[in-house]
């Protein structure tokens, strides 16, 4: 799949060098012409202009996609239009998109003047994404394909599942795009079917709706992928996000190799979802996993994968429930663990709810490390953008100097490399890890 992908992505590049200087620049009020190589001056758009505060242009000076509402001097727009920002002295700094009810009132699209956002602006951006993906070893089919402000595109995420793709618009700016991605989208890949799952709660941060269903193409909604040596089955119309954590592919092999290496037999998956981890570990020989989740459907989709992988029903235990009350019961009934992963839900969305997420995730590895035998493999893991790697180091330090223990770093996980991430965007490094060896 990949191979083709970057064969369709090399025919999207597109040069926006000028052939010549503007066509015209015209200043009046907070109106702009927009900078084309090459258009009949019909076609020639009025740009709206945004003026920042004085000092305020730093973080883009620096290459950072967001400008915050507290920085806006004057100007205003339509959600999801692009507009012309500028310094307080007039200079020019980014084209960026609108947003008049989101908090990040602006997402830049280019730092470069002369740039034209149109369609073939993102339909080279796409192109490129879709082309790094295929120089990418990844053993799965199925990939991350857009990664947001990592990739140029700000509130769009694209992940592919086999021949089909699932979308979210998670800002204004993409979603009045959505038209010309969608086609740009097709035309990079070769697919004919998009799914969009818009349907999630930052989109009222936004002011926007939230949307699911097909964009382009039909018919069934779940969708078989590999991943390494494993099979599963993902619903596009009902998973989370966009179906599935491909995120965790890399961490998934990872735990199985140490299950492995380490002859674990004994294994508590926490926040399972749909089984990743307990696939993982059944695979490689593990005698008893248990794998624990609030949600009955998500449970009843790992019985699902674990037929799927011939695994067998015998060597594991479905549990129902609350994570934190499961590790509770287990401490207090005496039941001890080879090898433990949590992998939880976001805590703290922002850094404004770090301290409560901090208190929560320092309890649930405390109690994790208890139940761990001496030798024990910890995979602990936060995604949550308001507690960074420092602090969530600290927090897992913090549950193993309560709980009475030591241990070792193994490794330190993030994402698999398909979620892109750059030096001028941390904010996109949302998905931090240790893996730890009890003393």
């Amino acid at each position: 799949m990949l191979a083709d992908l970057r064969i369709r992505a090399g025919a999207w590049r597109v040069d926006f060098r000028l052939a010549a200087a503007l066509l015209f620049q015209r200043r009046s009020g907070r109106v702009h012409a927009a900078p084309i190589a090459s258009a009949p001056a019909a076609t020639i758009l009025a740009m709206k202009e945004i003026q920042l505060r004085a000092g305020k242009e730093r973080s883009l000076l620096r290459r950072h996609p967001w400008i915050y509402e507290g920085s806006v001097a004057r100007g205003g727009a339509d959600s999801g239009e692009t507009v012309r920002v500028v310094g307080a002295d007039g200079a020019f700094l980014a084209w960026a998109a609108y947003s008049p009810q989101s908090q990040i009132r602006l997402r830049a699209w280019s730092f470069v003047e002369a740039q034209r956002i149109d369609a073939a602006f993102f339909a080279q951006r796409i192109g490129q994404a879709v082309e790094l993906r295929a120089r990418l070893a990844l053993a799965s089919s199925g990939v991350r394909l857009v990664h947001g402000e990592a990739d140029g595109l700000p509130g769009l995420i694209v992940d592919a599942y086999g021949d089909t793709l699932c979308a979210q618009f998670l800002s204004a700016g993409v979603e009045r795009w959505k038209p010309q991605i969608a086609e740009a989208l097709l035309a990079a890949t070769g697919f004919a079917r998009l799914y969009e799952r818009s349907d999630v709660s930052v989109r009222a941060l936004e002011g926007l709706a939230p949307q699911a269903g097909w964009l382009r193409g039909s018919g069934a909604t779940e969708v078989a992928i590999s991943e390494h040596d494993w099979r599963f089955n993902v619903d596009i119309a009902h998973g989370h996000k966009t179906g599935f954590y491909l995120d965790q592919r890399d961490n998934r092999k990872l735990f199985a190799d140490v299950v492995r290496r380490f002859g674990y037999r004994r294994i508590l998956n926490c926040f399972c979802y749909t089984g990743g981890f307990s696939i993982a570990a059944l695979s490689v020989g593990a005698s008893e996993v248990a794998s624990v989740d609030s949600s009955g459907p998500a449970l009843a989709r790992v019985a699902e994968h674990i037929a799927l992988n011939h695994q067998g029903t015998a060597r594991h235990e479905a549990i129902e429930g609350d994570v934190n009350q499961t590790l509770r019961e287990c401490l207090a009934s005496g039941r001890r663990f080879d090898a433990i992963v949590l992998d939880p839900p976001k805590f703290a969305p922002t850094a404004a709810h770090a301290e409560r997420a901090a208190r929560a995730y320092k309890d649930i590895n405390r109690l994790a490390l208890q139940l761990l035998e001496p030798g024990g493999a910890l995979f602990t893991f936060s995604c949550s953008g308001g507690i960074g790697p420092d602090l969530f180091h600290k927090i897992v330090a913090g549950a193993a100097i309560d709980a009475g223990v030591d241990g070792m770093f193994y490794a330190r996980l993030g994402a698999a490399p398909d979620h892109a991430t750059t030096l001028l965007f941390p904010e996109g490094d949302y998905l931090k890890g240790l893996a730890i060896i009890k003393s």
